[in-house]
């Protein structure tokens, strides 16, 4: 308290030039309607700009909720513009119960865990069978890149066998002439970015460039992008060519993922069962 009271009286002066230039400064506002004016405009500007400031802030911590909430508005948007497609408009008949006849519908889910320098890579997503998620369904990015299957489902969580997966195949076709192959990664490198399709009749003519799309055959929508062709002419000594795409999807940069339902999954999956094994 003594020092207190040394440093006080050491700085006097001071102290009671802020006092009386403070006392001045409310006085001459106060009485003075220009110097009111421009002080309350530059009051208003210093609190307005800390206020956006606060909102930019506020915003970007509630980014996750905003990116969880676009997701499954745009998993939504996917199934009522597969709904529409199933109108045969030609016919002039409304469909009332559209869901009875909508194969493919779209639920939105958060990667929570991502590999791509693996081998065998898998991803771990925030939904699991309590959703509606059961093994062996497709997965696709929001751009509409394939990216897996489901592999493993607790209640709340999944796991997806990465495409970026040494026993993942999916039946892909070039979206120009419907020349139909096998979907594989990692044939001759462990690149990201880059995949194969194998098993192509070599009478088919690739161009780079061409597009590749899923062929429908499997558990994916037919049409799903996949990549375009980087080489088109891998020689394989048989019959068949292998060619290399680059990918449309950038897995290092995934974070949100749509599980495919397919409604007639299981009735096919059981029908094919009772086929006999060659």
């Amino acid at each position: 308290m003594r020092n207190l009271w040394i440093f006080i009286n050491r700085y006097n002066a001071f102290f009671l030039f802020i006092i009386f230039f403070t006392i001045g400064i409310v006085l001459t506002v106060k009485n003075n309607a220009y110097q009111r004016s421009v002080t309350l405009n530059s009051t208003n500007e210093v609190v307005g700009q800390a206020y956006e400031k606060l909102n930019v802030f506020k915003r970007y911590m509630n980014l996750g909720q905003v990116n969880d909430s676009l997701a499954n508005e745009n998993a939504k948007l996917y199934s009522q513009l597969l709904k529409m497609k199933n109108i045969d408009s030609a016919k002039n008949i409304t469909v009332k119960d559209t869901t009875t006849h909508q194969q493919y519908t779209y639920l939105a889910a958060r990667v929570i865990k991502n590999s791509i320098t693996l081998r065998n890579n898998v991803i771990t997503i925030n939904k699991g069978s309590l959703d509606g998620i059961k093994k062996d369904m497709a997965v696709i990015s929001p751009q509409k890149g394939v990216v897996g299957f489901i592999r493993d489902v607790s209640d709340h969580l999944a796991t997806i066998q990465s495409l970026l997966h040494k026993d993942t195949k999916i039946s892909v076709t070039t979206k120009k002439n419907n020349a139909l192959g096998s979907l594989v990664w990692g044939e001759k490198n462990f690149n990201y970015q880059k995949a194969y399709i194998k098993d192509i009749p070599n009478h088919f003519k690739i161009n780079l460039g061409d597009t590749i799309v899923t062929s429908g055959f499997a558990s994916f929508p037919p049409g799903i992008p996949v990549g375009r062709v980087s080489n088109a002419g891998i020689a394989t000594g048989d019959n068949f060519l292998t060619i290399e795409i680059n990918l449309f999807n950038d897995f290092s940069t995934l974070q949100y993922v749509y599980v495919i339902k397919d409604k007639f999954a299981e009735e096919q999956k059981a029908l094919e069962s009772k086929l006999p094994n060659e």
